[in-house]
């Protein structure tokens, strides 16, 4: 069984793959709820995990939702 497994990314992460700027994620999500119908994970202390199944999808051309 593999733990160490990476899941989950920071936005400074997310960003460049999708090819845009961190803030855009980030707007993104406030305006909408979502960004590219990625939703993060919140922390307690504000900051933002994106699933990096979802991220991957996008990137592949599979239709996310």
């Amino acid at each position: 069984m593999e733990r160490n497994r990476i899941t989950h990314i920071t936005t400074r992460e997310a960003a460049p793959m999708l090819g845009v700027e961190d803030e855009t994620m980030r707007r993104g999500l406030c305006i909408n709820g979502h960004y590219l119908k990625i939703k993060p994970v919140k922390l307690p202390n504000r900051r933002l995990l994106w699933p990096l199944a979802d991220i991957k999808k996008i990137l592949e051309g599979e239709n996310n939702g």
